[in-house]
């Protein structure tokens, strides 16, 4: 690897024209000199479009046409991109500054590394801290249980993996970062660097994880059958128990966003 590898960052995006300037100026204002930066956008009618354009010209590349959602935007953004290190940003997501820098650093550092993050605070529409992700260390053992732990907006993982791996699998809406993870870590070691904050994840009344989390787990579990495992295991019982506490856990998080407002 060089003393700059190339990084390239993809975010997908639809309609999200309130919080999609911030990504990007989160993304362009980075300290890393070699960034390629890509948007997929999936033919948005809220004015992300004319956003985008403003910032055209340093991009290394962007679309905007219909598509069949995030995991195929991921996938269209990652089939051009050309770095020794990748990650994505969802347009309502940000990086905090130096987060590439750190990242390409520790893995320079060790490259035996195929996965590396740092921790991801939760931010409200307005973009105000509310709480941390619950980032730990993991493995592929314990990804396979369940236990991810892995804040998405704070991964970055090596562009030679992706390539042995990928693409995102067009039949998960929710947990294509999830399986992922499990494909990278049954190659290369996961690394947790804890009290690096990185990235922020924006909770609001339109995100995925408000409207659609009960997708999550199903998907995991899907995960879990194809590699074999078995109906009576770890990672279905957390299902389980998520099915339960899903309703309570999404009621109160929709309650707290309209404290925050």
């Amino acid at each position: 690897m060089t003393s700059h590898p190339l990084v390239s960052i993809v975010t997908p995006s639809y309609n999200q024209a309130a919080y999609l300037e911030a990504t990007l100026r989160s993304v362009l204002e980075q300290d890393y000199p070699r960034l390629e930066y890509l948007v997929v956008d999936g033919g948005s009618t809220d004015g992300s479009v004319e956003i985008i354009q403003e910032y055209a010209d340093r991009l290394a590349w962007w679309v905007s046409e219909k598509d069949r959602g995030q995991t195929d935007a991921l996938n269209k953004g990652f089939a051009r991109a050309r770095g020794d290190i990748l990650a994505w940003l969802n347009s309502d997501d940000t990086y905090n500054p130096g987060a590439i820098s750190e990242a390409v650093a520790f893995m320079q550092a060790n490259p035996e590394t195929g996965l590396v993050y740092g921790e991801a605070d939760y931010i409200d529409e307005q973009g105000r801290v509310i709480g941390r992700f619950p980032a730990a260390q993991t493995d592929y053992r314990r990804l396979r249980r369940g236990y991810v732990h892995v804040p998405q907006q704070s991964a970055f993982f090596r562009g030679d993996l992706w390539r042995q791996v990928g693409p995102l699998d067009p039949s998960f809406y929710f947990a294509m970062d999830y399986d992922l993870w499990v494909r990278l870590a049954k190659l290369a070691p996961v690394r947790y660097l804890p009290g690096r904050v990185w990235a922020n994840f924006r909770i609001h009344g339109g995100g995925k994880t408000v409207v659609s989390d009960d997708r999550c787990w199903p998907e995991m579990v899907r995960v879990h059958r194809r590699d074999g495992g078995g109906p009576i295991s770890v990672i279905t019982a957390k299902h389980l128990v998520r099915r339960m506490i899903g309703p309570l856990w999404r009621y109160r998080l929709q309650m707290r966003l309209k404290r925050e407002k």
